[in-house]
């Protein structure tokens, strides 16, 4: 489990994030929604301990990201907005490496990475450099990597961002069998449908604050609009009012 709690982030006079606050349940996918510059990737950055926050905390399995960040970092498996791969190392060597760097018994790794592989379809491409890749399949092996230590929690900066609709499918397919099994799953996103489907609780964020926490059911009913879409306009002019 996530558990964020008035958390502020500012860089100069920028205030990123202005007392954000959810939890992030085990067993389930909650999104972070919001435009750009919401406050999204700031606040995921704390929790993988990459920033540390001005103001309040942020726990994982209890963990806090500052006072006990080495627990937290091992409780999470994170794929960052920017992907970090090496790029004169293949799918497999960044893959195992990151195993490594994770504490994996060096006897199990190349069967962990095998089953990476296999799981994200990755075959084809496993044996070849990182700088000869794609978009999306640089986003397939950052995942493998935030997969190969089996974390209970998972912390994903825009997944499926340049993944083709198949890619995009199998991710999907991915997020609900971890879910199945108990995980939880933190993503953060700003394309609506991508989040409709595939999360049980939706966080909108705007200008470093949450507007609304609940269910894409929850957030209809509490803002009066039909769908979706019209529910994040009406959240966001609730932050805009204040």
């Amino acid at each position: 489990m996530i558990r964020v709690e008035g958390i502020h982030k500012s860089f100069g006079e920028v205030h990123a994030v202005r007392g954000v606050s959810f939890d992030a349940p085990d067993g389930k996918i909650t999104g972070l929604l919001g435009p750009n510059g919401a406050g999204k990737s700031t606040t995921m950055r704390v929790l993988c301990t990459l920033l540390k926050p001005d103001l309040g905390t942020a726990t994982v399995d209890g963990a806090d990201v500052v006072t006990d960040s080495l627990s937290a970092r091992r409780k999470i498996g994170s794929l960052p907005h920017g992907s970090g791969l090496y790029p004169r190392l293949t799918a497999r060597e960044n893959i195992a490496y990151y195993a490594r760097l994770c504490g994996l018994a060096k006897d199990v790794i190349d069967d962990k990475v095998e089953e990476i592989v296999q799981v994200l379809g990755i075959s084809d491409f496993a044996n070849r450099r990182a700088g000869e890749f794609s978009h999306g399949q640089v986003t397939k092996v950052a995942l493998g990597r935030a997969l190969v230590h089996d974390p209970q929690n998972l912390v994903l900066d825009e997944p499926t961002n340049g993944l083709d609709v198949m890619a995009t499918r199998g991710l999907r397919e991915l997020l609900e069998k971890l879910k199945a099994d108990g995980r939880c799953i933190l993503f953060s996103s700003h394309v609506m449908q991508e989040v409709a489907a595939l999360c049980d609780e939706i966080c909108i964020i705007a200008k470093g604050k949450v507007a609304i926490h609940d269910s894409a059911d929850g957030i209809r009913e509490r803002t009066c609009r039909e769908n979706l879409e019209d529910a994040f306009v009406a959240a966001l002019e609730m932050v805009e009012t204040e």
